[in-house]
């Protein structure tokens, strides 16, 4: 099968502009508020589920599930159980979760030196 190029050279699949690619929808996966802040919170570390949601302060026990089953799904957590009673299950970022989470940490410190200024455009607008 051909796939068709776009102008810019990019397949279908990959050109965010798209409704239907495949790129739109990891993007829209990856780029809600809970896997960003699960993505911060595992960070270089292996943790249990209920250490990570103890690190994501507001998340329900069913969002953090959702959220790390689509991240596993996408490869960007590796999810490891181990046979025990109960059963432990970690989770870690791989290498494209953590290439992501550089991205994330950009995006937190361009959140933390904006703040003041977004701060004051918010009460400006709001007036």
């Amino acid at each position: 099968m051909v796939t068709k190029q776009l102008l810019n050279g990019l397949p279908e699949d990959a050109d965010l502009r798209r409704a239907d690619s495949l790129a739109r929808e990891i993007f829209s996966d990856v780029a809600n508020k809970w896997a960003l802040l699960i993505i911060e919170a595992l960070g270089e570390r292996t943790l249990r589920f209920s250490e990570v949601r103890g690190e994501v302060e507001g998340i329900s026990h069913k969002m953090l599930t959702q959220n790390l089953r689509m991240l596993e799904r996408n490869g960007l957590v590796d999810r490891t159980v181990h046979p025990t009673v109960p059963p432990k299950v970690e989770y870690t970022l791989t290498e494209p979760g953590r290439a992501l989470r550089a991205t994330v940490d950009a995006i937190c410190d361009w959140t933390q030196r904006h703040l003041g200024h977004i701060e004051g455009a918010r009460e400006r607008f709001d007036a």
